[in-house]
């Protein structure tokens, strides 16, 4: 039996799905199961991580673990819930970030300091374990949905960030190879989309896929920030991005091939995840 945390989430469905494709024994966590909307074949459990106390059902036979931590939200109840987890399973593969390493301290309020944390409680609780330290999800660009269905217009910072951006898919097919075989324990894994593009040159890739012209528009980054606070954002949230895309604009990001090696698949192109996107955007 393998547990899948996040299941609902973007890269939880696609674990689920590919789990269950290959035939494997799957059972889905999430706080609503009425509304989860998940594939028949999975087992869908009541569940939330910052309740250790109320995991026993969902654990009860488990084997591995594909942990998805809700970020800073639940980090008060880590220990507990990381003993409880490694008090059932033998492996557990953890959604972690790029820019966390073993011997580098992260401000423990920040994403990676997060992320440094679990990593360190899961190396520390007995299962095997490996790590997927994913760049950022071209997901996030669907923060910008509305603004090109209201206006074609995404107003935003540092346009020329350029990132290496990576389908959830591809997340989640390495997960499912790390969950199925034997040589992944102990790994950390870089993931990368197979390109870097600007996030103007984002935005220009979306309006492709939609048929429709998209312009970028420079929002400084003072604006920025104050937008982002008044919309209820963490300060530390902020200022993580503020400073990881102003980072980007002077040393872009690399491009792994690890997608490609682990699966035998090349990772997916930001242009394909726009079109298999093409919806959200219209």
């Amino acid at each position: 039996m393998i547990l899948v945390t996040g299941a609902t989430g973007n890269v939880g469905r696609h674990v689920v799905s590919a789990l269950l494709d290959k035939g494997a024994d799957v059972r889905a966590l999430t706080r609503d199961p009425a509304s989860a909307g998940l594939p028949e074949g999975a087992e869908v459990v009541r569940g939330d991580l910052a309740d250790p106390a109320g995991l026993d059902a969902a654990l009860e036979g488990v084997e591995s673990v594909f942990l998805v931590w809700p970020t800073l939200s639940a980090d008060h109840a880590a220990p507990a819930t990381i003993d409880a987890i490694a008090g059932r399973a033998r492996h557990i593969v953890y959604l972690s970030a790029r820019g966390v390493s073993h011997d580098l301290e992260q401000e423990p309020e920040s994403i990676l300091g997060s992320h440094a944390r679990i990593e360190r409680l899961i190396r520390g609780s007995g299962p095997e374990w490996t790590f997927l330290r994913a760049g950022g999800f071209a997901a996030n660009t669907l923060m910008w949905a509305q603004q090109i269905r209201d206006t074609g217009v995404v107003r935003w910072f540092h346009g020329n960030a350029a990132r290496s951006l990576i389908h959830e898919r591809d997340i989640a097919a390495v997960g499912v190879s790390a969950l199925a075989g034997k040589d992944h324990h102990g790994a950390a894994y870089v993931l990368t989309g197979p390109e870097t593009l600007t996030q103007a040159e984002q935005v220009t890739t979306i309006g492709e896929a939609i048929g429709r012209p998209l312009r970028w528009e420079e929002l400084p980054p003072d604006i920025a920030r104050r937008q982002m606070l008044a919309q209820g954002w963490p300060p530390s949230l902020v200022e993580g991005m503020l400073g990881a895309h102003a980072a980007t604009v002077t040393v872009p990001e690399r491009v792994t091939s690890t997608v490609e090696e682990i699966t035998g698949t090349p990772a997916t192109t930001f242009r394909q995840w726009a079109t298999d996107h093409a919806h959200d955007f219209r």
